[in-house]
């Protein structure tokens, strides 16, 4: 689970975040839409503890990051825009690295290529190295690192950024199957299209406030991107 009360996150006076208030439950996808500036990237360095609420608190797996910043870690995985990888080693010698930095223990050989094949890699990409992988395939490795790790929080910042239309969908095939195993995940994006088709819900957020919600099932695409569009010329 993912929740924040009242945040309020500041950055030499400014005001990045204000009283937020937002509720990921296990099993939830929620898109959070905005554009550059709105806050999207705070609340997800918010979650990882990486700064500290103004005011306000910040809850992972029921955990108050401020109050337990390591313990609330061990539960949540992060997945940047851009997956930052050991190009010289492969896609299993990465696994094995960053999977045994996280859990602090070494994993089997073949749990670590079932890993990598649950997360969308085949055995013979998995074998290869880092440099020769796609965007979407150093992605793959990123969620793989998140299995290994049991996370039951999932942070994502702009995942679909520039993948093409189908690494795109088997992106979002790859955080349904996440949630359907109870995951709370939250990712940040500018595509609406990402949005309505793989959240359970969306959020808008405009200079710190979280200014709608909507259930993805009750939401139109077209009622989805006028809702978009009307809070963005507010901002103009």
């Amino acid at each position: 689970m993912l929740e924040t009360h009242d945040l309020c996150v500041e950055y030499d006076g400014a005001v990045a975040l204000q009283s937020l208030n937002i509720r990921v439950d296990p099993g939830e996808i929620y898109c959070l839409l905005g554009a550059n500036g709105a806050g999207k990237t705070t609340l997800i360095n918010a979650f990882l503890g990486f700064v500290e609420p103004a005011t306000g608190s910040v809850h992972v797996n029921g955990l108050d990051v401020s109050r337990y910043p390591l313990e609330s870690k061990q539960g949540a995985a992060y997945i940047p825009e851009q997956v930052m990888l050991y190009s010289v080693l492969s896609g299993i010698e990465n696994l094995d690295y960053f999977a045994a930095l996280a859990t602090g223990r070494r994993l089997p050989k073949a749990r670590l290529m079932a890993l990598l094949v649950q997360a969308g890699l085949s055995e013979e990409a998995a074998s290869r190295r880092i440099s020769t992988y796609s965007k979407g395939m150093r992605q793959k490795v990123g969620i793989a690192i998140a299995l290994a790790k049991g996370a039951k929080a999932l942070l994502l910042d702009e995942p679909t950024s520039g993948l093409d239309p189908s690494a795109a969908n088997e992106f979002s095939l790859l955080l349904r199957q996440a949630a359907s195993r109870g995951v709370a995940i939250l990712t940040t994006t500018h595509d609406l299209f990402h949005a309505k088709q793989t959240g359970t819900r969306i959020g808008i957020m405009r200079k710190g406030h979280l200014l709608v919600e909507f259930d993805s099932v009750a939401v139109s695409h077209e009622e989805l991107e006028a809702a978009y569009l009307e809070h963005m010329r507010v901002m103009q």
